[in-house]
């Protein structure tokens, strides 16, 4: 058995207490997304195929980074 192979037959990684640059970016941007949602918090008229609505802008902001997340998140699942 190589040394990059557990017993199970999949590969470890060595994570070593330090975070991955990726995960630092990540956490980055969902933080300055964050601070700019929160930032935004007037309230704006919306329209979307039907009646205008009025709402805190920080809440359309929050539901559509939701939105994307979660197409993002089906998309990468549907790659592995």
């Amino acid at each position: 058995m190589s040394p990059k192979t557990s017993e199970s037959g999949g590969t470890t990684r060595d994570t070593g207490g330090a975070a991955a640059p990726a995960r630092l970016a990540v956490l980055l941007l969902a933080v300055v997304a964050l601070i700019f949602v929160f930032e935004n918090t007037r309230a704006t008229r919306i329209r979307l195929l039907g009646p205008e609505v009025t709402m805190p802008l920080w809440t359309a902001l929050l539901a559509t980074g939701l939105i994307g997340a979660l197409c993002g998140a089906y998309v990468m699942k549907r790659r592995g």
